[in-house]
């Protein structure tokens, strides 16, 4: 005869409650946010209904019509600008985040970026600036931020940011995004090392093919989108909010025993050949 399952039934039943107690009053910094339907938006909505208080930047003047309504929506504690290579921006971002809460506990790095003649090309065609911007933007700012959350970041804090399967696989029209992208993995990877004696953890998701203002900025995107719903074994697109979700459980303790992966949201694509 079996022994009943120890935990309460509404542990099983209602698991997002459960996580929800885990992020209750955890406080975090959420960078990306273009428009409602960024994949950085739909995981600051998840972590805020959880519970969490937010910190929310945008990347300009041009940005902040679009983005503070929806930093009001998610009851944002801080909002500021963040352009990652205006020199010290970042900078400035992490000293308001130490005077205002002291503390930190996840950040949640989403951009990209790749000039668009560099991102419309070959890969053995890029030129030097617009391989140098692409990883300043899309990879080293993730390091950087990183290395200024440390000081603030208790142990269970997490960094998440946010990856394609086209760093692993050769995606057709993905191009000097694919080696940038794997080199976020990489660091990832390195990063989850060197942070973890501190009780730091680190992750890459990634999601597949959303339709995102960044993502339009990729050649022949509507045919990367039908190829991506016929063959991946849910033969759908994930949203936001799914992604959303994997992120809050990353932020949550619930995922203490993992560091330094790479966690797929992409409804099955990068397990078919």
């Amino acid at each position: 005869m079996t022994e009943p399952h120890s935990d309460p039934l509404p542990a099983i039943w209602n698991p997002d409650q459960r996580i929800g107690d885990m992020l209750k009053g955890k406080r975090g910094l959420v960078v990306g946010i273009a428009n409602a339907d960024s994949i950085a938006f739909g995981a600051a909505a998840k972590l805020r209904a959880f519970g969490a208080d937010l910190a929310v930047t945008w990347l300009n003047d041009k940005a902040e019509p679009h983005v503070r309504p929806l930093a009001e929506q998610l009851g944002a504690e801080i909002t500021m600008k963040l352009d990652v290579e205006a020199p010290g921006e970042m900078e400035a971002v992490f000293e308001r985040l130490t005077r205002d809460w002291g503390s930190l506990d996840f950040v949640i790095h989403s951009i990209a970026f790749a000039p668009r003649a560099d991102l419309h090309g070959r890969v053995i065609d890029c030129s030097a600036e617009g391989f140098a911007q692409a990883m300043r933007v899309s990879c080293w700012s993730f390091l950087r931020m990183a290395k200024l959350a440390e000081p603030i970041m208790a142990p269970g804090g997490v960094l998440v940011t946010m990856s394609y399967y086209g760093a692993d696989k050769v995606v057709a029209n993905y191009n000097v995004m694919g080696p940038v992208k794997a080199a976020l993995e990489a660091s990832v990877r390195y990063a989850a090392a060197e942070l973890g004696p501190r009780g730091i953890r680190v992750f890459a998701v990634s999601p597949g093919p959303l339709r995102t203002r960044a993502a339009s900025g990729i050649a022949h995107f509507d045919e990367l989108v039908a190829d991506a719903k016929e063959r991946a074994p849910s033969q759908r697109l994930v949203d936001i909010a799914e992604v959303g979700r994997v992120v809050a459980f990353l932020v949550s303790g619930a995922s203490s025993g993992m560091t330094g992966d790479t966690i797929y949201v992409d409804a099955g694509l990068h397990n078919v050949a």
